[in-house]
């Protein structure tokens, strides 16, 4: 398997569990009121919110590895967590809102801009420790 369809892969299936599984988490302790797992259609091919989110996830894994493949160490996980927790992040607050008619940033509300960080972040780290789990298989 070429190393572009692993970190796809681990993309994919990082927000599957880590970024979903720590908004079920904040969810169920009450701390936010959005649901994880939505499978509520989203425009414009109606396909399911967390399946599209997870795709998204998945084409965010390619540059992700780029960016750390060669990390050393506690390196590696910083930068998995930083761009984690940033890029994407910041392409949803200043694209992805804006084209959906939502405000920019979600009309920085530093709640939604906290829960942004640490679901991405989450997502950084978990995407990398597949990646490592994918490169130690072969």
């Amino acid at each position: 398997m070429t190393n572009v369809l692993k970190a796809f892969l681990a993309g994919f299936a990082s927000t599957w569990i880590f970024h979903q599984g720590l908004l079920w988490l904040l969810h169920a302790l009450g701390i936010i009121p959005r649901v994880p797992y939505s499978f509520a259609p989203t425009a414009p091919f109606q396909i399911p919110q967390v399946v599209s989110l997870a795709f998204w996830g998945g084409l965010w894994g390619i540059p992700l590895w780029l960016a750390i493949r060669r990390k050393k160490a506690s390196r590696y996980w910083l930068a998995a967590l930083a761009f984690g927790a940033l890029l994407p992040s910041l392409a949803a607050w200043f694209v992805v809102f804006p084209l959906k008619g939502q405000p920019v940033a979600g009309g920085w509300k530093p709640v939604n801009l906290a829960m942004a960080l640490l679901l991405n972040g989450a997502w950084g780290i978990g995407a990398a420790l597949l990646m490592k789990g994918m490169r130690k298989g072969r």
